[in-house]
């Protein structure tokens, strides 16, 4: 088997019977298998699926059991010599994995790689980022050093007919070679949602390996899709699993110093929050969520 595509479910409705729609479009020639990971959806999306796709391999958990849990399912029984991660809120593109299969093949020094994420509207979504660190968060909390406050590269600069060495892909399309994997080891599952991919592709450049972007293969990328059912919720585990990070790969100084940044910023937004509610919608009411959602972090930041 060259190929195992996994794809983990949540509530993603017709999206993901679309997204099976599209990853079996564009196999053809490839010795590939499907697996669907079901994290108990209760929506009847993988009943659609079973019926359109009957030979797809599904596995069903009891109850949500995360993404990263979820995806180790199915990686322990996928027999490919490449494992392409894809949520289920993704259409590919025709040649996509054509594209990133070939690059990987010929690049026996890459242990990972993605595609050129799209929204919708067919612009940039920013999919690759630098290691998290001290510092970058700090500036990316507070707005300063010209860092992007999402973390991301500038991924509007490069060239698209280059593909770009990076330190982090995003979970949403990322293709694993089944050798890099072994070495560094599955998604630790101490993370629920939310880094798990950035302490996988760390594991991955320790084992010696590359990360790459291919800017020649796109994927569609509808984002949070699952997570914005339950949004404050995701907004909290986002930073549990930030400083678990931390905690993991810089000791228990640089996670509670990381807790401190977060604090302290938190503190400075909800001060500036009542400017914020005075725009007028929809900005006057983005503004009211994040603050509530750093009322919400700033409650439970002291048990993290």
């Amino acid at each position: 088997m060259i190929l195992s595509v996994i794809v983990v479910n949540w509530n993603t409705g017709d999206l993901l019977r679309r997204c099976l729609e599209t990853i079996y479009a564009d196999l053809a020639e490839i010795q590939a298998e499907v697996l669907v990971v079901d994290s108990a959806s209760t929506d009847h999306s993988l009943i659609a699926a079973q019926e359109q796709f009957p030979q797809a391999f599904y596995i069903l958990t009891q109850e949500n059991v995360g993404f990263g849990s979820a995806n180790n399912l199915a990686l322990r029984q996928a027999m490919g010599d490449y494992l392409l991660l894809l949520n289920p809120d993704t259409l590919v593109h025709p040649g996509a994995i054509h594209t990133l299969l070939n690059y990987m093949v010929e690049n026996p020094h890459v242990g990972a790689s993605a595609p050129r994420l799209l929204n919708v509207d067919g612009s940039l979504q920013y999919s690759c980022s630098p290691e998290p660190t001290l510092g970058r968060e700090f500036l990316r909390l507070f707005h300063l050093g010209g860092v992007r406050p999402d973390g991301y590269y500038p991924m509007d600069t490069w060239d698209l007919a280059s593909p770009q060495r990076v330190d982090v892909i995003l979970g949403a399309c990322m293709l694993v070679r089944r050798t890099a994997l072994d070495q560094a080891g599955l998604f630790d599952e101490r993370f629920f949602m939310y880094s798990e991919e950035v302490d996988l592709c760390r594991r991955i450049r320790l084992a010696g390996w590359k990360i790459y972007w291919i800017p020649q293969a796109e994927v569609i990328h509808y984002g949070g899709q699952s997570t914005r059912q339950i949004a404050t919720e995701m907004f909290v585990q986002l930073y549990r699993a930030k400083i678990e990070y931390f905690r993991k790969h810089h000791g228990t100084l640089q996670a509670s110093l990381y807790k401190l940044i977060l604090y302290t910023s938190g503190i400075l937004r909800l001060i500036l929050a009542p400017v914020g509610r005075l725009e007028p919608a929809p900005r006057g009411e983005k503004h009211r969520t994040i603050a509530q959602n750093y009322q919400r972090l700033l409650r439970e930041l002291p048990g993290l």
